[in-house]
């Protein structure tokens, strides 16, 4: 089965992920070479990069979004 849509997220001008916890907490962590262990293409949240203006990227996992 093939992907109609998929979600390509450009980490190479990602500095920081906004991790957006249930019930309004956040966490954020630095992106120092940690490209290679993160994979968004599991579908578990929604994503909103702004690492175009701001080098931000923020997850709102499933439930949270």
């Amino acid at each position: 089965m093939k992907k109609l849509f998929t979600n390509q997220v450009d980490l190479s001008k990602v500095n920081t992920l906004v991790y957006h916890l249930p019930n309004g907490p956040t966490f954020s962590v630095e992106m120092n070479d940690l490209d290679g262990f993160i994979d968004f293409d599991m579908g578990f949240g929604d994503i909103c990069d702004t690492s175009d203006i701001d080098g931000v990227l923020h997850f709102f996992p499933k439930g949270n979004a």
